[in-house]
């Protein structure tokens, strides 16, 4: 199955629901337009309520949802295919769990330095989290990194710092979501006990 063919089942069979990265992604978002990439059936834009705010997915079915809120989208296989936008086009570039369902996020981040202006806004699983080198001391796979989520690529806090420094962002804020309420050590030992980052990163010349 195709990554297009993945999202298209999933967009016709669910639909958003407010969540963490969400409302970390509304705190991190100044004012200037918005690109939500991988933007599903439109959540977060209809979030913004803002007419310089605009989505493209790879999914049709996704698409037709945000047509029928009357929300701006263009259909789009970023997934290997450039970004129907100009240089430098948007404030902010958001990619809300995208990297994690691509052969090569490499491509598409460099895909968003191009259109950015200075932000992108990116959230991704930590598969190095507590619970998930639990299940693979036990054999199992990760429950948030199985292959039937369409999860290809799985991210820690130290790979997800390397691959956006080599394609030329550097992270200027950081919120995590944690279990059993353990905000403390969150913070101390994010890479163990965040369950999944939310990253603002600057735009840096490469």
């Amino acid at each position: 199955m195709s990554v297009t063919d993945f999202e298209n089942k999933r967009w016709r069979e669910k639909s958003q629901n407010p969540e963490f990265r969400h409302t970390a992604t509304l705190d991190m978002v100044g004012s200037g337009n918005v690109l939500d990439v991988g933007c599903g059936d439109g959540l977060l834009l209809d979030m913004f309520k803002n007419n310089m705010s605009e989505g493209v997915d790879i999914s049709e079915e996704g698409i037709k949802k945000c047509t029928a809120k009357g929300i701006k989208t263009s259909l789009c296989d970023f997934s290997k295919d450039p970004l129907p936008f100009s240089e430098n086009e948007f404030d902010y570039v958001i990619m809300l769990d995208v990297l994690e369902h691509l052969y090569s996020p490499e491509y598409l981040l460099r895909e968003a330095h191009r259109v950015s202006k200075k932000y992108i806004v990116i959230s991704v699983p930590n598969f190095s989290s507590l619970p998930a080198r639990v299940q693979t001391l036990l054999g199992r796979v990760p429950e948030n990194n199985t292959p039937h989520k369409g999860h290809i690529y799985w991210f820690n806090l130290v790979v997800l710092k390397r691959i956006l420094k080599e394609n030329g962002f550097k992270i200027v804020e950081m919120k995590m979501n944690t279990f059993w309420g353990l905000n403390f050590l969150v913070k101390m030992f994010p890479s163990l006990f965040a369950l999944s980052f939310v990253f603002r990163a600057e735009k840096i010349n490469l």
